[in-house]
């Protein structure tokens, strides 16, 4: 059983990164063709289960980390074909910058920010949930 100020906060965390998704769809999304077992984009009513990308974060406690616990934001591409490390590192860095330009709209009460931790992108910032 989650705390509602979570399930909240997890809510607004989905819909930012299902906008995210959409923007890097919109970018990349026809530079590679599916994997086979994928549905188009806008085939299903998740982001996450259609087009070429899923798009979100996961948390970490930040244990070995230069900044410790946060969101890391994670990339995945549902395609056969190899993708060119620059490409990859292009499409990271611009959903990075998306989620860094969005958590203002969906988080205006925190103080949220995007930042480089080693080879990945993290939100570091206010994650309390206030009174309880």
């Amino acid at each position: 059983m989650w705390h509602p100020k979570t399930v909240e906060f997890d809510d607004r965390i989905k819909k930012l990164f299902d906008e995210v998704d959409d923007y890097i769809e919109s970018l990349y999304g026809a530079r590679y063709p599916l994997h086979p077992v994928r549905l188009p984009r806008g085939e299903t009513s998740n982001p996450e289960m259609d087009g070429l990308f899923n798009i979100g974060a996961n948390f970490t406690p930040g244990f070995g980390s230069e900044l410790g616990r946060g969101y890391v934001i994670d990339v995945s591409m549902s395609t056969l074909e190899k993708i060119d490390e620059d490409i990859r590192r292009e499409i990271y860095e611009t959903a990075a910058q998306k989620v860094k330009e969005l958590l203002p709209v969906h988080f205006p009460e925190r103080e949220l920010t995007v930042l480089r931790d080693r080879d990945q992108y993290k939100i570091q910032g206010d994650f309390s949930l206030g009174e309880i």
